[in-house]
């Protein structure tokens, strides 16, 4: 009796047939969850260091101390040589960049999502080094940005080295590289539910068990490590805002409205500003000097705009920045960024985006018929995020997180959802994959459940099945084929029964072609041409499985036969019957037609 695998191996994996469930995750999250917990505590400790050192090189440049104290560069009275300072730390970082290594300019959650879809999540431990490092050159000289890009980058960079230390597969090195990232927000902005958020709105591409699991745990653990390293969060409190009104709600949506065309505008500027710099005739190392002159200017006219600005980001949330000022600082925020950052150097696009959208809100807000200043500088820090970014339940609950303030979860809520939908219909890529676009690579952020996982091999299988006796001649196949007899002729392999019509082979093409090369088709039989081992499929196997099964073993078509009579064949799978389910999807996805209404069964 014929005996079909259904159990092989490949590269060391025993794949065997299972039943379809919700989920497809095994045991090895468990592994996986163990190793999240030091890649956490490496993350929060890197997390500390950056701070850290950014606080040092703020004080060494703009203070000439050596201080680790928190400090802003606008305290500083250095008068018009604060231009020389930003300029100082670019041409440091250009250097790094150029002998050190490229992957650290730009503001790193690009340079985690090549890694992660091109890389195979594999991240030089230099990256780890020197990312942390000409961040907080950026940062501490006076660059306009934040040190989430970085931490994300840096966290990513140690999750995916700690993992190479075992043997895994890439979609494992890419949990725990997201692990490592998602640990490191965590750890920064005491938000452990927005950093897993964050990861699966734009890291992880898929909703699954078996990178949740892991990427939740390492984000739990940085958070608690936060505690003693950080302190405890929210790091940005406010006084709570009353329920709120229908009112509320409307003005939440103009906010958002706004603040969606904001994240557009942003957007465009910081790739013109990227083009202008291609542009220039000298070499890259030297454009992040160039940019840093205009962040001095930009500095000796409204200090704000330099370094992090989380004590910005705090008195917008409560509302303590108010009146024409707003406007200016809009500007300039706006335009100092998207120049630093078009120029290529290192840094944070999240801080920026707070403070771009908050003034945006506080703006708006003092016209608005309710709320306060406070409320609306949320409503936009918190879309002009979710547009930008298109993350928005990251930018809500971020938000959220960084204020305690849960009444205003629904004015922003719809100030996210409100921002995404104009964003996704004016620009085809984000702030963070237009980067990766540029370079010829193409990224989709659209999730869905795999067709696959949802059809049935019976839902497409062909019940009119190629089949030939196993004591035909191949000469008489070849005829057959010749004379375009249907079935036989449409199929590149066909199967081989007995004399009771069980299966005993399959004969492909390729088969046919050799038996007839060697001068014995008048009397060499199909079933010693063709093949009797054979890799079947069931009509209850999920698509999923039976592919999965075509691609391990390199073939292109499966018997399908009954799962408690496997020499019994019920139907012939081939690629041809895969491609029609996919033609089904489509049709769903596109034909317009009108449902029926009618009461009758």
């Amino acid at each position: 009796m014929l005996k079909p695998n259904t159990k092989d191996k490949t590269n060391g994996t025993v794949h065997t047939d299972h039943g379809p469930g919700d989920f497809r995750t095994d045991k090895r999250v468990l592994l996986l969850a163990a190793l999240a917990v030091p890649i956490a505590a490496m993350s929060a400790v890197v997390a500390k260091a950056l701070i850290w050192l950014i606080a040092l090189i703020t004080n060494i440049a703009f203070f000439h101390r050596i201080s680790v104290e928190a400090v802003t560069p606008q305290e500083s009275h250095l008068g018009y040589w604060v231009i020389a300072v930003p300029v100082a730390g670019a041409l440091i970082i250009g250097l790094m960049a150029r002998y050190g290594s490229e992957k650290i300019r730009g503001h790193g959650i690009p340079e985690a999502l090549e890694a992660i879809l091109l890389g195979r999540s594999l991240i030089n431990p230099r990256v780890a080094i020197l990312k942390p490092l000409s961040s907080a050159i950026s940062i501490g000289t006076g660059g306009p940005f934040g040190a989430e890009g970085p931490i994300i980058m840096t966290g990513g960079a140690f999750g995916s080295i700690f993992a190479q230390l075992f043997k895994l597969s890439a979609a494992e090195r890419k949990t725990l590289l997201v692990a490592g990232a998602a640990a490191g927000m965590s750890a920064v902005f005491a938000t452990p539910v927005a950093a897993v958020l964050l990861a699966v709105e734009l890291l992880l591409f898929e909703w699954k068990p078996r990178s949740f699991i892991p990427v939740a745990v390492a984000s739990i653990i940085a958070s608690i490590l936060r505690v003693p390293l950080l302190g405890t969060g929210p790091i940005f409190p406010v006084a709570p805002h009353l329920p709120m009104s229908t009112t509320d709600l409307g003005c939440a949506v103009l906010v958002g409205l706004t603040a969606g065309f904001g994240s557009w505008l942003a957007t465009v500027l910081v790739y013109a500003f990227e083009d202008l710099f291609l542009k220039m005739p000298v070499h890259w190392m030297w454009w992040p000097a160039i940019g840093a002159v205009f962040v001095g200017i930009g500095g000796v006219i409204e200090p704000r705009v330099l370094g992090v600005g989380y004590d910005t980001i705090h008195l917008l949330m409560n509302g303590q920045l108010i009146g024409a000022g707003l406007a200016g600082l809009l500007i300039a925020k706006a335009l100092v960024w998207a120049v630093a950052l078009g120029s290529g150097t290192s840094g944070g696009v999240l801080a920026p985006l707070l403070i771009i959208g908050g003034s945006l809100g506080a703006l708006l807000g003092q016209w608005l018929p309710s709320g306060d200043p406070g409320l609306w500088a949320m409503v936009g820090m918190s879309a002009i995020m979710g547009g930008t970014m298109r993350s928005p339940l990251t930018g809500m609950v971020f938000t959220l997180e960084l204020t305690h303030d849960l009444n205003a979860m629904p004015a922003l809520f719809a100030g996210c959802v409100t921002a995404l939908g104009v964003t996704v219909l004016a620009l085809r890529r984000s702030i963070l994959t237009e980067k990766l676009a540029r370079r010829g690579q193409h990224i989709t952020r659209e999730y869905s459940v795999d067709l696959f996982e949802l059809t049935r091999v019976s839902d497409v299988m062909d019940e009119a099945i190629p089949m030939v006796p196993a004591d035909m001649t191949v000469a008489a196949l070849a005829e057959k084929i010749a004379n375009g007899e249907p079935v036989i002729s449409e199929r590149q392999a066909t199967l081989i029964v007995n004399g009771q019509q069980k299966l005993t082979g399959i004969i492909t093409r390729g088969d046919l072609v050799q038996a007839l090369q060697n001068g014995s088709s008048h009397t060499a039989t199909v079933l010693s041409a063709g093949k009797t081992k054979l890799t079947v499929t069931y009509p209850d196997e999920l698509l999923h499985d039976a592919i999965a099964k075509m691609l391990r073993h390199g073939i292109g078509r499966l018997p399908v036969v009954k799962r408690d009579e496997p020499d019994q064949v019920v139907g012939y799978l081939g690629r041809g019957d895969i491609l029609q389910a996919r033609l089904r999807q489509q049709d769903e996805e596109e034909l317009r037609t009108r449902g029926n209404l009618s009461l009758a069964d």
